[in-house]
């Protein structure tokens, strides 16, 4: 089962990210885990200065920017 993990306080665009996410997830058909990350320390130990990014599998694959559903998965 993958993780994918939004970084961010909340925002707009990590709501967006987020439910992009789950869209990506529901259009690939696979099983995921998808989790909101809101604690500013663990952000910024990932190597995530912008908000929002997005964690695959515990790699970092995109920051400071909202990928669409279909560039997701």
């Amino acid at each position: 089962m993958k993780t994918i993990e939004v970084l961010g306080p909340g925002c707009a665009n990590c709501v967006r990210l987020e439910k992009n996410a789950r869209e990506a997830v529901a259009m690939a058909g696979v099983e995921a885990e998808v989790r909101h990350v809101t604690d500013y320390a663990e952000i910024a130990s990932r190597g995530v200065l912008q908000t929002p990014g997005l964690v695959i599998d515990g790699k970092v694959v995109s920051a400071g920017r909202v990928p669409s559903a279909g560039t997701i998965a």
